[in-house]
């Protein structure tokens, strides 16, 4: 019998066949997505969040611009006032950020006083933003400004991007106004001269046709390598 049941299986296994189909490999597409910006505003500043604080204030003060202007004042005083620094500060730089150099103008006293000196580099935002939004009448004014303040901390690595940004802005009288505060703040003697500043200056003074002041920074700055 069990021969008989090998015989069967063997002589169904040769007159059957099976055809499967080939193996094929599945090729995967990769879709890219891609998000852009969805407006014309800088990103962010990396590693800071908005406080919910200082987003209140910021709408408190475009709500004010949009409906009575004559309030902005009240609500600089009322909303600001009760940030603390480093919220007041991030708020300041949203408005610019935006573009709001009307309403940051309007905050920038409030910033200030919150810092022991004049921040440079806060002063740098704001001639940057003041130039690229085509509102460049008021940098004399803000630099007259600072000036009123007696003396900068010339060792302040901001010193460099408000110079740049004045230079840069073609300011020219900003510009001079700045460099006679360096002096007199103690910059070749009490501080000493960083070249890069140096040189940004003499570039933007020689632009400016101003060569008695770019051969006098470039002496300070040859003294000053002597000394070294």
């Amino acid at each position: 019998m069990a021969s008989s049941l090998s015989t069967t299986l063997k002589f169904t296994l040769q007159h059957f066949s099976v055809t499967l189909p080939p193996l094929t490999s599945t090729t995967r597409r990769k879709i890219s997505v891609r998000c852009g910006p969805r407006s014309n505003r800088g990103p962010l500043v990396k590693g800071r969040i908005l406080s919910i604080e200082a987003i209140q204030a910021i709408q408190a003060l475009k709500r004010a611009q949009r409906t009575d202007p004559s309030q902005i004042e009240a609500q600089v005083s009322k909303t600001l006032n009760r940030l603390i620094k480093t919220d007041l500060i991030a708020a300041y730089k949203e408005l610019l950020r935006q573009d709001l150099c009307d309403l940051a103008l309007k905050v920038f006293p409030t910033v200030q006083s919150e810092c022991d000196v004049p921040d440079l580099g806060l002063y740098a935002d704001m001639v940057l933003a003041l130039t690229r939004t085509g509102f460049a009448e008021h940098i004399d004014e803000l630099i007259c400004d600072l000036e009123k303040v007696g003396t900068i901390e010339c060792d302040d690595k901001s010193l460099v991007r408000l110079v740049r940004a004045l230079v840069e802005g073609e300011q020219v009288e900003s510009t001079v106004r700045v460099y006679e505060l360096m002096k007199k703040s103690g910059w070749g003697s009490r501080f000493e001269i960083d070249e890069y500043v140096a040189k940004v200056l003499r570039r933007g003074f020689k632009r400016f046709g101003k060569e008695e002041m770019a051969d006098e920074v470039d002496q300070q700055l040859q003294r000053s390598s002597r000394l070294v």
